[in-house]
Parts: structure tokens; C-alpha cells; sequence
């Protein structure tokens, strides 16, 4: 096969960041992307509908002449949280909420510290079909970071799950087995989105050899057995996974210092990237739906019309991207060679 074509893919997981790097962010993911879950991190967070409608503005702003794309706004959960809030968002058409344990991310020191505090919030969610996005991880320094996705499971969301079965739940950047067995044997409120560095990397690309910070995320890279059960149900083209890239852009300099900074930019080659492990896996038939069915049959949304074509072609992602301010980012997987190109782009 040297050419696949597929209906134009959604990203239903990114960090655009704000300011001067949107320049850099948006047209790199609307590029391939026609629409994209924008995350609600900034600092101060998007807690509102205004914020999140200001945002959205300087979003639109900076996609280039000729592109169409659309940002998902989203907002985000504290413990000052109200149903109320939830209400006047969904108004707004925004078209979910962000559940980030506190200190479990980059910019989610606001976030929730008492769980039991939002189940007013989960229930207007469920009532106003709001989906909630899970960052799903405790953040107890007693627990393993290895294994911290786990616990969360067994100690937050299987209570959630259970005690509000009309909600959607979308368990992000999932990264475990324990993870891909809780989603496929859930309800079908309950999908999961997969990042290209959990299904490309394990914990070995972060530690072995030294210490390579651009591979650091949260969640960590786990070990290999936990990459293959994500290969795994990718691969079995099972509905209820879908494309949610993480990017998540640092400059170079945050990346390479005594306390670097979590996360990857995938954006600027994610569609390649996908598609790059789809093939490995003898799975490119299954591509379509993981791009552009799942997400927005989950979302309720329709599917987009146009289509994509990507080419087979060896090539290489750059070592570095020069930000507008003139500063490096290294994108995610840096000059390592890949084995599909988007044809516009050739």
C-alpha cells in the first residue's frame, strides 16, 4: 500500500499553551486536524464560559487563511466548581469538563483535592450530557508514580463510573493494562483515548542509556507489557479507543533542566505518527475508525466529510522547531525516521 485515504481525523486531546506559541500550536495540529478537545491548563486555569469563549478567540485567531478548524473548548474543575457553572457552559456549547487531581500535571495545582465535593457537579454533567475528561491518576506521594493510574481506578473512577452510569467518561492518555481492561469491560459511557508516545515508547526510551527528558510525560511511559496491551486494543479496532494526541508543548530549555518539564509535542506529526504504528502493527485498516469515527460517534458529534490522503514515504521529523519568540522546541520523536507523509505535504 502506498497511499492511504481516511475521513479528516479529530484530535481529542491537546494543549495548545497560550500567548505568542498559538502561532506555532494551531497550525501545526490544524494542519491534519479539523477539530481538536482544547485542554483547559492555563495559567490562571479556564474555570467559566467566558474564559473559555476568550480563549477560544485567540485560538481562532491564529489558524492560517485557508484551513478549517475547530477548537472543543472545554473548562476546567476545581473545588469551587458549581453545577451552576456546569449549566452555563454547556450554553455556551462547551462541550465538556476537565477532572485533573491536584499536582498530577503540568498547571493543575488548582485542581481538585475532594473528590466526593464535585458528585453535585457529575450529576449536572450527567443531566446536561457534558462529558467529563479524567486525568486519571492519584497523587499521593506514597504511591508509586509506576502505578498510580491503577489506583485511581480501583480507589476514583470505578466509584464514579458506578454511582453515575448516565455520564460519559472519557479516561485520557490512558497508559496501563489495567487501564485498556477497565475501559473494555465498561459500559459504553466509558471510552479512552491513546497518546503515539504510549503506543510507540515504554519506560526503557525514558531511563536507559540516561535520562531523555523529551520522552517525559505525564503519565509516565510505563513498561513494555503495558505498551502492548495498548498496542494491543488499538489494533483490535475496538470502538471505544480513539485519537487524543497529548501534545504538549515545552520549549527546549524547560525540557533540559534539573527539573524538566512534563509532556510532548506530537502535534506537528501526529497523524504520521499514528499511522507509522498502525502499520507495525499490520492494523492500517483499523486507522479510520481510531482517527475519525470513534471520537466523535462518542462525542455525539458528526463525523467530518472531507478525507485525508497520506503517502508512503520515508522521513525524517526534524531535531528542532524554531518557536516565533526564536526559541527551540523539539518535537516528540525527533530525528527518527517515520514511514508516512500527509500528501499535501510533500
Amino acid at each position: 500500500m502506498n497511499e492511504l485515504t481516511i475521513l479528516a481525523p479529530d484530535d481529542w486531546h491537546l494543549h495548545f499553551r497560550d500567548g505568542d506559541i498559538l502561532k506555532e500550536t494551531v497550525p501545526a495540529t490544524a494542519r491534519c486536524f479539523k477539530r481538536a478537545i482544547v485542554m483547559p491548563n492555563l495559567v490562571p486555569p479556564v474555570v467559566n464560559a467566558q474564559m473559555a469563549a476568550d480563549y477560544e478567540s485567540r485560538i481562532i485567531a491564529a489558524i492560517p487563511n485557508g484551513l478549517e478548524f475547530t477548537p472543543l473548548m472545554t473548562i476546567y474543575l476545581t473545588n469551587d466548581t458549581s453545577p451552576q457553572d456546569i449549566i452555563d457552559a454547556k450554553a455556551a456549547g462547551i462541550v465538556a469538563a476537565k477532572l485533573y487531581p491536584a499536582g498530577a500535571t503540568t498547571n493543575s495545582d488548582a485542581a481538585v483535592s475532594q473528590l466526593d465535593a464535585l458528585f453535585p457537579v457529575f450529576e449536572t454533567m450527567s443531566e446536561h450530557n457534558m462529558l467529563l475528561l479524567v486525568h486519571g491518576e492519584v497523587t499521593d506521594h506514597f504511591v508509586d508514580i509506576f502505578d498510580r493510574e491503577k489506583v485511581f481506578i480501583d480507589q476514583k473512577l470505578s466509584v464514579i463510573a458506578e454511582k453515575f452510569p448516565q455520564l460519559k467518561i472519557v479516561f485520557e492518555h490512558i497508559t496501563t493494562k489495567e487501564a485498556a481492561e477497565f475501559v473494555t469491560d465498561a459500559s459504553e459511557k466509558i471510552a479512552a483515548t491513546i497518546t503515539p508516545q504510549h503506543l510507540l515508547l515504554n519506560r526503557n526510551d525514558l531511563l536507559v542509556g540516561g535520562i531523555r527528558p523529551h520522552n517525559y510525560c505525564l503519565p509516565v511511559l510505563k513498561r513494555n507489557i503495558h505498551q502492548e496491551a495498548l498496542r494491543s486494543v488499538v489494533a483490535s479496532g475496538s470502538n471505544k479507543f480513539f485519537l487524543g494526541s497529548d501534545s504538549a508543548p515545552h520549549e527546549k530549555h524547560m525540557k533540559e533542566s534539573s527539573c524538566g518539564c512534563a509532556g510532548c509535542y506530537s502535534a506537528w506529526s501526529a497523524l504520521e505518527l499514528y499511522t507509522h504504528v498502525f502499520e507495525e502493527l499490520g492494523a492500517l485498516d483499523k486507522l479510520e475508525a481510531f482517527a475519525s469515527k470513534n471520537g466523535p460517534d462518542f462525542y455525539n458529534l458528526p463525523r467530518n466529510t472531507s478525507r485525508v490522503t497520506l503517502v508512503k514515504k520515508d522521513w525524517q521529523i526534524p531535531q528542532e522547531i524554531i518557536l516565533p519568540n526564536g526559541n527551540p522546541i523539539v518535537p516528540f520523536f525527533a530525528g527518527e525516521t517515520i514511514s508516512w507523509k500527509i500528501k499535501s505535504d510533500n
